[in-house]
């Protein structure tokens, strides 16, 4: 990846890991935006990104992401407010075709307007014809997860193992259905980190480094 011309780096990660912090973490060191479920999630509510309304904006403007972005300011507070390790925001159903197909239009969007770090959201299956992109997989260790979860949601560690296994099933069988692939397939990303012993703004620096 080359960090002087328009860049993409996606994210994925384990719940309980730290990957979203990292994900953060590294865009503000890179001086990019960062956009999460939250933030995709909450601009289709708000704004209905429908995929029909996608297709109208893009009648108009080649450029309808950035566009879209100059108006309503994004990037600049509205997926600080949620978590997405939260596990009560993951859906007990699958995303739908409809919605997958609205989420990989604004994320296309996402990465065609300016450089930037995506977590989640099948973005590094979607973005992977992207000229300069990085593709990153965020792991940790059980313990790792369930204490962090513990920490963050309050759960005891019964709680905790039981929402990480939930969750765990639910993007495995979201990355099949979409991607007709495996989250853990190695072959999917350019670099695989394992957490533990490690901080978020470590490996951060350690992505940094890899980019060089």
């Amino acid at each position: 990846m080359n960090k002087n011309e328009k860049f993409v780096i996606t994210i994925n990660r384990e719940l309980g890991s730290g990957g979203r912090t990292v994900g953060s973490i590294l865009a503000k060191k890179l001086g990019v935006p960062f956009y999460d479920k939250a933030l995709i999630r909450a601009l289709e509510e708000k704004y209905d990104l429908s995929v029909e309304e996608i297709e109208r904006m893009k009648g108009k403007s080649r450029t309808w992401w950035g566009d879209f972005e100059r108006v309503v300011s994004l990037g600049h507070g509205l997926s600080s407010h949620v978590d997405l390790d939260n596990a009560r925001e993951e859906s007990n159903k699958l995303t739908t075709e409809k919605i997958f197909q609205a989420e990989k239009e604004i994320l296309q969007g996402i990465a065609d307007a300016h450089s930037c770090v995506i977590t989640g959201r099948l973005a590094f299956f979607v973005l992977k014809d992207h000229p300069n992109h990085l593709k990153i997989l965020i792991q940790a260790p059980m313990e790792y997860r369930v204490e962090r979860v513990m920490r963050k949601q309050g759960l005891s560690e019964k709680e905790a193992l039981k929402t990480i296994k939930k969750v765990d099933k639910m993007r495995k069988e979201y990355v099949k259905k979409f991607a007709n692939t495996s989250r853990y397939d190695a072959r999917n990303y350019d670099l695989v980190i394992n957490m533990e012993g490690k901080t978020e703004e470590e490996v951060a620096d350690q992505i940094l480094r890899f980019i060089g």
